[in-house]
């Protein structure tokens, strides 16, 4: 039998507009340890934009990106030599954003000799719990981000399974388009959650998508449309007013993410064995009212909600550079040559759709 080995990865993320990078230790005997977790946030760079510019974006990772990667080796404690691999974002994102982290990767394996993996930043959310928590295959994930809503069957590294996906509009697009209306700038989840705080969540008696029709799929243009109607049906909107809206709007949201969520629980009874986790991830895991309202409909059904802690639900390098462990240790990391030729990928779906990509897709293939 094989001895495990241990890995000292780094990790680097760069896909849309924060720049990370982070060292984790898989140990030999899988028990792991977060050496360091550097984050540059660029929210200041695009505020007078309503939003990501993706060329600011991307400049900004080539003027930072060195300097936090240094900083996050110095914080390890460790020299490149001791670096097992590096691990980066490969897409889906900013395809700017991914091509400088990409690139900054593939020329600190070329220079310290290391092997790279090329890494699916929907896999490094996906994987991020098993960083932080004890949760087994199989679980179900809820992965709900900036740029993604999907329920996730996931039964191993690499092996996954969609159950559901936005038809539309990502929940965290729809929690930063609200916040654009409502004048709070960004980040736009943080500020809608802190406006919410001492509104009244039953004022707008806002829809309740896809309520008659089967299955895992969401849809959020319909909140976002019904916020700004009662947003432009307010004269001159008061604080109170705002904090109405933005606490009417959370509670949709949250209702909608549950809903779509249990129908998945219910398909995962029917066709696994495995017990009942539930896995939330990505920027809008970190919500306060989505993780109660998920925290509820798991106690109702007798299921386990797992989640990162807040800081590892949004981008940044450790769950990437842990998801290069994960993929290392079970043997699933690419030969050096193929994964020195990848390309970086603006879209990567992390599982293909159950019917083939009807709903959200393009003339490029599945949404990622």
């Amino acid at each position: 039998m094989t001895t495990p080995r241990e890995f000292f990865v780094l990790g680097i993320e760069t896909s849309c507009d924060d720049t990370a990078a982070a060292v984790v230790h898989l140990r030999a005997d899988r028990t792991r340890r977060i050496l360091s977790n550097e984050v540059w946030t660029q929210h200041d760079d695009h505020a007078a934009y309503g939003g990501v510019v993706p060329e600011i974006a991307a400049r900004s990772h080539v003027e930072r990106l060195d300097a936090t990667i240094e900083k996050a080796v110095a914080a390890a404690g460790l020299r490149y030599d001791r670096l097992s691999a590096v691990a980066a974002t490969a897409g889906p994102g900013l395809v700017g954003g991914v091509m400088v982290g990409l690139t900054t990767a593939k020329a600190v394996a070329l220079a310290h000799d290391l092997p790279l993996v090329p890494v699916n930043h929907l896999e490094g959310h996906a994987l991020s719990v098993r960083m932080t928590e004890s949760c087994d295959f199989p679980f179900l994930l809820l992965l709900i981000s900036g740029g993604h809503t999907q329920l996730i069957r996931v039964s191993g590294v690499g092996a996954y399974e969609r159950l559901g996906t936005t038809i539309d509009d990502a929940a965290g697009e729809s929690f930063d388009k609200t916040a654009k209306l409502l004048g709070l700038g960004s980040p736009g989840g943080p500020k809608v959650e802190s406006a919410a705080v001492g509104g009244r969540a039953d004022r707008y008696p806002l829809p309740e998508p896809l309520k008659r029709r089967a299955g895992c799929d969401f849809s959020f243009s319909g909140l976002k449309t019904a916020v700004r109607e009662a947003a432009q049906g307010i004269a001159s909107p008061t604080g109170q007013d705002v904090a109405d809206i933005a606490a009417s709007f959370q509670a949709a949201a949250a209702r909608h993410l549950a809903q779509r969520t249990k129908n998945a629980m219910d398909l995962m009874e029917k066709t696994s064995a495995a017990e009942n986790r539930l896995v939330a991830a990505g920027g809008v895991a970190a919500n306060c009212a989505v993780k109660k309202m998920l925290q509820q409909l798991c106690a109702a059904n007798s299921w386990r909600l797992i989640t990162p802690p807040a800081k590892y639900c949004t981008d940044n390098g450790a769950m990437i550079a842990w998801a290069g462990a994960e993929r290392l240790a079970s043997g699933l990391a690419p030969e050096r040559s193929a994964a020195l030729a990848m390309a970086p990928r603006a879209r990567w779906p992390l599982a293909a759709p159950k019917d083939g990509g009807k709903l959200g897709s393009g003339r490029k293939g599945p949404k990622a």
